[in-house]
């Protein structure tokens, strides 16, 4: 199989909490490589754009709150079938249903302060990647 990127962020919460490196450390030691890795403070502007397939659910304006309320780590993430396999560490939106040594089961405030994101497929990870990262950022 070949190899595949992903996208992903380590979100306010856990960068608040302090879980950057315990969270990039569970990255590698799945068998992720890391192509490209900035830490900023989204905007407003950027966090509607971003989640703007989300714009008519109720959850839409806090989560732009949140994702404005502090720094994030946006991610890219590379390995063979990355999307899956991200979305596998990770585990389930809502930590409460998380399986156990999953970064939301172990970082995780609540479903909506979750610690992380990804891309959800690959073409979506297509469009996330170039959001946060031109293609000369990336190794």
């Amino acid at each position: 199989m070949a190899l595949q990127r992903t996208f992903g962020i380590i979100k306010p919460d856990a960068v608040a909490d302090g879980h950057i490196g315990e969270i990039l450390t569970i990255i590698e030691q799945s068998g992720f490589r890391v192509a490209g890795l900035k830490m900023r403070r989204i905007t407003k502007n950027e966090a509607e754009a971003f989640y703007a397939v989300h714009k008519a659910r109720p959850f839409f304006a806090g989560l732009v709150q949140f994702m404005t309320e502090g720094p994030s780590v946006a991610l890219v993430l590379e390995r063979e079938n990355a999307v899956a396999k991200w979305r596998e560490v990770m585990g389930a939106t809502n930590p409460a249903d998380a399986a156990e040594g999953t970064i939301r089961k172990r970082f995780a405030q609540n479903i909506e302060r979750n610690s992380v994101h990804g891309s959800d497929a690959a073409e979506t990870a297509a469009e996330e990647i170039p959001f946060f990262f031109s293609a000369a950022e990336l190794l």
